[in-house]
């Protein structure tokens, strides 16, 4: 660990571990529940199409009852479909909530979202199954509802941890904590598959209720700043650090380099002028024109499609193309997110040392062409398919984590913002929400893809999609390689 991660570490309270934990756990249990829905799409499409399958007669008596649809493909196709309404819908939550985030009590809004999410997810899963009441417009509506719920708590925790984690050493530690979505999709699987033998109805209730219970626990124990206890950080780990940290304001882009100076020129001018007045959060346009905010939202809507359709689609596929039980393409579908944790968290600690983020995303995701080549082509041995599967995790996950956590709290502390500082939740909720439109518009590409082409041609478009984030990010690689050239030069002439 390099040695601003460990001075960094030494000032941390026991504050900052609970706030760690408390939201970490709050998103693990979100993609829980997420997951769970992943990880039954076999269940339910033998439910809502007229074969039985297992031996069981339940799906053929189901259908002669509601007529949902003809075969497995229209099934399919409207699981894809489902992914999309809930994506979409979640998009558009995310522009709103991270708007709203800013200018209400974090905390609220967080549990709302929460407490939201499980009883839709109830109604959807569990309630609808043993009343028996299968109908296509109610299972849109829950699951845009659902996604709309599940909008408010990614800007929040974000907020929260950029409330209480300083810049420095702020790509490891947010790099670990982006694990939360990894770990909740171990959790999920887990959950599901140990209670899918007796139906996909208990899948959702159990992690409906585990849900609920963790907004009980946020509610009542989570901080969501320093300034509630009246505890004045001045190490870097605090508030008023990044505040006097003028490379935590830095613009990460800029169209012209005199713009830098300016800045950089105004934050001294600055510096000797007091604050009266207390911050105003910013407008969504205002955020949405902050320097890097475009390039890395566009980016990560090519790279959240590719995470997300593993997501969505790594069990279905494991089960359809390799035959495999649904229960036993759960867990192995889980080394996928094992990768992604590692990788936020390595890709996090070398970002830090290196001082940049935009290199090493850009080194990892052309690895991660080859990772995905490889998945593709991969034999039916579940040995050498983990391993792809936790490589690719590494190389997709861990960027996408890494994007929509650390990158999300360099975009929104930007010196631009000094003495209008409350546009955390509103930056991320654009970075994430712009992601969510493109992963929603593929899940039904996927969907469509694979029943007219194959899942060989998935993999194709998961392989473009890598590249689209790569060409994005590309002006972002040049001009921070370049500024790394330019440190060594002149490091080189001061010795």
């Amino acid at each position: 660990m390099p040695p601003s991660c460990c001075g960094c570490l030494s000032q941390y309270t026991h504050h900052h571990l609970v706030v760690f934990l408390l939201t970490f756990f709050s998103y693990v249990l979100l993609h829980s529940s997420r997951k769970t829905f992943s990880n039954v799409k076999v269940s339910i499409s033998a439910q809502w199409t007229p074969f039985p399958q297992n031996g069981s007669l339940s799906p053929g008596k189901t259908w002669e009852n509601n007529h949902l649809f003809e075969d497995e493909e229209q099934a399919t196709l409207f699981l894809g479909v489902l992914d999309s309404i809930f994506l979409f819908s979640y998009a558009v939550g995310l522009y709103l909530s991270g708007v709203i985030g800013d200018r209400v009590n974090l905390r609220y809004m967080l549990c709302f979202g929460l407490w939201g999410s499980a009883v839709v997810e109830f109604v959807f899963g569990t309630l609808t199954e043993w009343l028996h009441l299968y109908n296509v417009v109610l299972y849109c509506f829950l699951w845009a509802l659902n996604g709309l719920l599940q909008s408010a708590v990614w800007p929040c925790v974000v907020a929260v941890m950029a409330n209480w984690f300083g810049k420095t050493g702020r790509g490891f530690v947010f790099g670990l904590w982006s694990a939360c979505g990894s770990v909740g999709n171990i959790l999920g699987a887990f959950l599901a598959s140990s209670v899918l033998k007796y139906g996909y109805e208990y899948a959702f209730l159990l992690t409906s209720v585990v849900q609920l219970a963790g907004g009980v626990a946020v509610f009542f124990g989570l901080l969501t700043s320093p300034k509630e206890i009246g505890l004045d950080l001045g190490g870097e780990t605090g508030l008023d650090s990044m505040e006097r940290d003028s490379d935590s304001r830095r613009p990460l882009v800029s169209d012209d380099e005199d713009e830098v100076e300016v800045y950089s020129r105004q934050s001294s001018a600055d510096q000797n002028e007091p604050l009266t007045q207390a911050p105003q959060a910013i407008s969504f346009c205002q955020a949405f024109c902050l320097p890097g905010v475009l390039p890395y939202s566009l980016a990560y809507a090519c790279l959240k499609l590719v995470n997300y359709s593993f997501f969505f689609w790594l069990p279905f596929y494991l089960s359809n193309n390799y035959g495999w039980k649904e229960a036993d393409a759960d867990r192995l579908s889980v080394w996928y997110d094992v990768g992604g944790i590692l990788g936020g968290t390595v890709l996090g600690l070398i970002s830090d040392i290196m001082g940049k983020r935009a290199p090493i995303l850009t080194v990892a995701l052309l690895l991660a062409i080859g990772a995905l080549v490889g998945v593709s082509r991969s034999p039916n041995d579940e040995v050498i398919n983990a391993v792809l599967l936790a490589v690719t995790g590494f190389l997709t996950g861990g960027p996408a984590g890494l994007i929509t956590s650390a990158v999300s709290a360099d975009l929104g502390r930007q010196e631009v913002l000094r003495g209008s500082r409350d546009a955390m939740a509103t930056v991320t909720g654009i970075v994430d929400g712009t992601g969510s439109i493109g992963a929603a518009a593929g899940q039904y590409l996927v969907s469509l893809i694979q029943s007219k082409l194959g899942w060989m041609w998935v993999f194709y478009f998961f392989i473009i999609m890598t590249g689209g984030s790569i060409v994005f990010i590309t002006p972002l690689f040049v001009r921070e390689v370049r500024d790394i050239w330019r440190e060594r030069q002149a490091r080189r002439h001061q010795l």
